[in-house]
């Protein structure tokens, strides 16, 4: 092998371990893969540049904005509160009425803004009906995966493929040439979590740690001027909280702990609190309580009542790798931050100096306009307002969810490619004001573009400097023997636990040239190849990292990182087994 492929090797190794310990943020980490390997000559800028312009990663771009349309509509919003019934009969016929609705969406727009959209209304629909949220919540996620990877438009994993297999010469997919791979794979999915995955996932209401790991814990202070000083417990109105208890008193150097009915309260008293946030607006009505960084319950002139608002970080979030005295959280987002959820991990730290991470469950004391100017940024990855009833534009509905449905049907007709298609629904979008310039230039997700436009020139590397062809050798050399079915195996399998440890777009981009030239090598057409990257990267349910979506539903459902590996390692193994044979059989290799 070359200087040339040696060196690529290399790169792409220290990539991997550096997005595996997450050493920094991922489009940070490819982006200086591709400059390493563009400064030693592996690749012309012609080539590192081409990602930019690949049509893929462009059509994910366009879509970013029709999702925005729909998703501000309000629509998706008012559907999910609706769609999960009235709690009466069986648990399973819920998760049922959910999950069909959301992998049909997810095959259609991009599954992040379906799960921000629907987590809220299914997290409140089971406190309502006193169900555990964590029998839901990661359904949710997984239905969404798995509508997915029916459509060609169903993730940016796909478009991505499709992108590199137009790019190496190949015809471009159709619409819906991905289900019948993708089709069997959400029927057997939906299957295994209605039956055996809804049997395995926890649920923490009955569960005796409710108290460390389903709840948030918040602490209060107590004004000096404060008139429950001098009272009881029980007498200040704190013995006998709905969702919430007084688990301890913080007095100077002393912890008072459990707390009885009779303890007398001091100025300067903090109160930690364990609780959902239903209950935080009674803590309000107690005159001389407030959250424990701020003044008052007041957020500004605009809004002097606020609303308590959770909010989880994501990873593109400029507070990640700061305290949120550091990053200013109070004056960026208007917004106090009452308490962090990490997992079920209890943080021992004054609120202003925890450092946030992707993933955090953030309470929040906000203004009346917080979910409107942020509910649509890269911040947060779903914004949910306690007790807000949804607010819908029929009008931007109707031009949103008609800008989709014609986008589809000229793709699916084969009138127009998916890019053109997707170009025009977003100029009917803004045409129409129905998304405004601003919002459009929000709703781009300027790291996954740049994860995927950067894994695009990576894969250029690969294939230019031989290492693809190297490493393809070696792969032919393990399956030999076992034809394309031990191929197809292999590479499926390669992926799906590359896209467990480090993002999918990334996966698919490294795996596409290795799998590619295998086919070519083995005397086999290389599209099923590279259609098993596309599903296999797209189907990732073993960890919470593996995918957006599952780190959505972590903090919100209070899972453990182990709750994903009980029903999700199963999940992957059989879809795996479905996806090689529907594959295997479709394609008749």
């Amino acid at each position: 092998m070359t200087f040339d492929g040696q060196f690529t090797l290399l790169v792409v190794g220290l990539m991997l371990v550096a997005l595996v310990f997450e050493l920094l943020d991922p489009d940070a980490i490819l982006f200086t893969a591709l400059g390493s390997l563009l400064l030693i000559g592996v690749i012309t800028p012609a080539e590192a540049l081409a990602g930019f312009a690949n049509q893929g990663m462009l059509t994910v771009a366009l879509l970013f904005i029709v999702a925005y349309g729909i998703k501000s509509s309000g629509s998706l919003e008012f559907f999910a509160d609706r769609i999960m019934g009235g709690g009466k009969g069986l648990r399973r016929r819920a998760l049922l009425r959910m999950m069909i609705p959301v992998s049909f969406l997810s095959a259609f727009l991009n599954n992040t803004p379906i799960v921000a959209m629907f987590a809220p209304a299914v997290a409140e629909w089971a406190r309502r009906h006193r169900l555990p949220p964590s029998k839901y919540l990661i359904p949710l996620s997984y239905s969404a995966i798995l509508g997915g990877v029916c459509t060609l438009i169903g993730t940016s994993t796909n478009l991505l493929v499709n992108g590199m297999i137009i790019d190496i010469g190949g015809r471009s997919l159709g619409l819906f040439e991905l289900a019948k791979v993708g089709v069997p794979c959400a029927i057997v999915g939906l299957i295994y979590i209605l039956t055996i995955g809804y049997s395995i996932l926890p649920d923490r209401q009955k569960s005796q740690d409710v108290i460390n790991d389903h709840d948030y814990h918040f602490e209060m202070r107590v004004l000096e001027d404060a008139p429950i000083i001098g009272r009881s417990i029980a007498k200040a109105g704190l013995r006998h909280l709905n969702h919430l208890y007084l688990s301890e008193i913080v007095r100077g150097d002393n912890v008072v702990a459990p707390v009885k009915p009779n303890e007398i309260l001091a100025a300067g008293d903090r109160l930690c609190f364990v609780g959902i946030p239903d209950g935080i607006p009674q803590l309000r009505r107690i005159s001389g309580l407030v959250p424990i960084e701020e003044k008052n319950w007041l957020i500004t002139h605009r809004d002097a009542h606020g609303g308590i608002i959770e909010a989880v970080v994501s990873h593109s979030s400029p507070m990640l790798g700061k305290t949120i005295k550091e990053g200013n959280f109070r004056s960026r987002y208007d917004a106090a931050v009452l308490a962090v959820r990490r997992h079920g991990e209890r943080i021992r730290r004054g609120i202003g100096g925890i450092t946030l991470k992707p993933g955090d469950t953030l309470l929040l004391l906000a203004g009346g306009d917080f979910k409107t100017r942020w509910g649509g940024s890269r911040d947060f990855y779903l914004i949910n307002k306690v007790s807000e009833f949804p607010v819908v534009d029929n009008k931007k509905s109707l031009i949103a969810f008609g800008a989709m449905i014609i986008m589809v049907l000229l793709a699916a007709f084969g009138i127009m490619d998916i890019f053109r298609a997707a170009t025009l629904a977003v100029l009917v979008l803004l045409i129409s004001r129905a998304v405004s310039v601003v919002e459009a230039r929000r709703s781009l997700e300027l790291n996954v573009l740049i994860v995927i436009a950067a894994a695009l020139g990576i894969s250029q590397a690969l294939t230019k400097s031989g290492a693809a062809q190297y490493l393809a050798s070696g792969l032919l050399d393990l399956v030999s023997g076992w034809g394309a079915l031990g191929l197809l195996a292999a590479i499926y399998l390669g992926t799906t636990i590359m896209t467990e440890v480090i993002t999918n777009n990334a996966a698919a981009a490294l795996m596409f040239p290795i799998a590619w030239s295998a086919a070519l090598k083995g005397g086999f057409e290389p599209l099923p190849f590279a259609i098993a990257v596309a599903v296999a990267a797209s189907t990732s349910f073993a960890t919470p990292i593996g995918y957006q979506t599952n780190l959505m539903v972590y903090g919100p459902g209070n899972y453990r990182f182990t709750d994903f590996l009980k029903i999700g390692l199963p999940l992957n193994l059989l879809v795996m087994t479905t996806a090689i044979a529907a594959i295997y059989l479709g394609w008749n290799l």
